[in-house]
C-alpha cells in the first residue's frame, strides 16, 4: 500500500507503544515481516530543547525502513519546526500522537486532548505538513468520551490539512485500554475521508486482523498490545491473510530462544543495567501462559546481571522439555 508517496510492503503495521517499541523491538517485528514500525512517542518540546535522551529516541537503525517517528505536543509552531528536521533525518514518515489518553499527557493538551479542539488540530497538521518533505500522518481515538465521540471530525480535518492517512483507535480517552474497542467507527471514519485509514484496537490473532479489515475496509491494521512478547504475530497474520491458513503458535522452545535474542539486542543497544531492567517486562510477556511462567517471572525481576537471565531462561527451557 501507500502512504503519500511512501510504499508499504505489506498492510500490517506496529503500533508506536511508549516503552516499548525501541529500536531492538522494532526490529524483531520487521524480521517478522512487519510491514511498518514506530518510534515510542516523542515530545517535540523535548526535542526542541534538545534533550539527548529524547533525540536518541528518534534514532532507527538501516532494516527498520520503512519507520515513521511519533511525536507528540500541541504548539503548532515547535511541531513544525522539528517535523522539518526530522524529515531530513531518514525516516519514512512522521506520525502526530493525538490519542494517547495517560494524565500527564493530556493535562498538558497533548495526545487525546487534541480531540477536544477540532480546530487545532487542523492548525497543528496543516503546519506539520508544510514543514515536512515526508509524509505526515495522525493517530487519534474515537473520541474524549461517550459523549463527544468525533473521529469522523477530527479525521476530516487532518485530511483537509494535508495529513497522508490516520490511524484510528476504537476507544475513547476516557476508556483508557478497557472494554471493547469500537471498531464501527473505524469504518465510518473510513467511509468519510479519501486517505488511508489504519484500524486499532484488540487485534490478538489473525482472525482479529482479517475480521477488522473486513467489518471497517479500513487499508492497514496496527497491532499494539496483541505484539508484546509475540513479534511473531505479524508473520502469522500476513500469511493468513494472503492463504487463509493459520500459522501454528510458537513454542516454548521458540518463545524463550526470542527471548534470549531479544535481550542480547537490548544489552548492546542500551548496555547491561538498563538492558536488563527494560527486558524484564518482556520477558514476563514471552513465557505468559507457560507451565510456571510467574515463577520465573518473580525471579527475572530480582536479577541485575545478564548472565544470571541467560542461566535462568536456559535452565527454564530444559525444564519445559522435560529434560531435568
Amino acid at each position: 500500500m501507500k502512504i503519500g508517496s511512501l510504499f508499504i510492503p505489506t498492510n500490517v503495521f506496529l503500533a508506536p507503544m511508549a516503552g516499548i517499541t525501541d529500536m531492538p523491538f522494532r526490529l524483531l517485528c520487521k524480521q517478522q515481516g512487519c510491514g511498518m514500525v514506530y518510534t515510542e512517542m516523542v515530545s517535540a518540546k523535548g526535542l526542541y530543547y534538545g534533550d539527548e535522551k529524547t533525540w536518541k529516541l528518534t534514532q532507527v537503525h538501516p532494516d527498520e525502513h520503512p519507520v515513521g517517528v511519533q511525536i507528540f505536543g500541541s504548539d503548532p509552531d515547535i511541531m513544525a519546526e522539528i517535523a522539518a528536521k526530522l524529515s531530513q533525518a531518514g525516516i519514512d514518515l512522521i506520525d502526530i500522537n493525538m490519542g494517547c489518553p495517560m494524565p500527564k499527557i493530556v493535562k498538558n493538551g497533548d495526545g487525546s486532548a487534541l480531540m477536544r479542539q477540532p480546530e487545532k488540530v487542523y492548525r497543528i497538521v496543516k503546519a506539520v505538513v508544510g514543514a515536512s518533505c515526508k509524509p505526515v500522518t495522525v493517530k487519534i481515538r474515537k473520541g474524549w468520551d461517550d459523549n463527544s465521540v468525533n473521529a469522523v471530525e477530527i479525521a476530516k480535518a487532518i485530511e483537509e490539512a494535508g495529513g497522508a492517512a490516520v490511524t484510528v483507535h476504537g476507544r475513547t480517552r476516557e476508556q483508557l485500554y478497557s472494554g471493547a474497542a469500537d471498531w464501527g467507527i473505524i469504518g465510518e471514519v473510513k467511509r468519510a475521508v479519501s486517505i488511508p485509514v489504519i484500524g486499532n484496537g484488540d487485534i490478538f490473532a489473525p482472525q482479529d486482523a482479517k475480521r477488522m479489515l473486513d467489518e471497517t475496509g479500513c487499508d492497514a491494521v496496527m497491532v499494539g498490545r496483541g505484539a508484546q512478547g509475540n513479534p511473531w504475530i505479524f508473520k502469522r497474520i500476513i500469511h493468513y491473510l494472503q492463504t487463509g491458513e493459520l500459522l501454528p503458535p510458537p513454542t516454548p522452545r521458540e518463545k524463550i530462544e526470542m527471548a534470549l535474542h531479544h535481550l542480547d539486542m537490548m544489552i548492546q543497544y542500551k548496555g547491561e543495567e538498563v538492558g536488563v531492567r527494560e527486558m524484564r517486562k518482556h520477558i514476563s510477556w514471552y513465557i505468559k501462559g507457560l507451565p510456571n511462567a510467574n515463577r520465573v517471572k518473580n525471579v527475572v525481576n530480582t536479577l541485575r546481571e545478564v548472565d544470571q537471565i541467560r542461566k535462568l531462561l536456559e535452565e527454564y527451557l530444559l525444564e519445559l522439555e522435560g529434560t531435568v
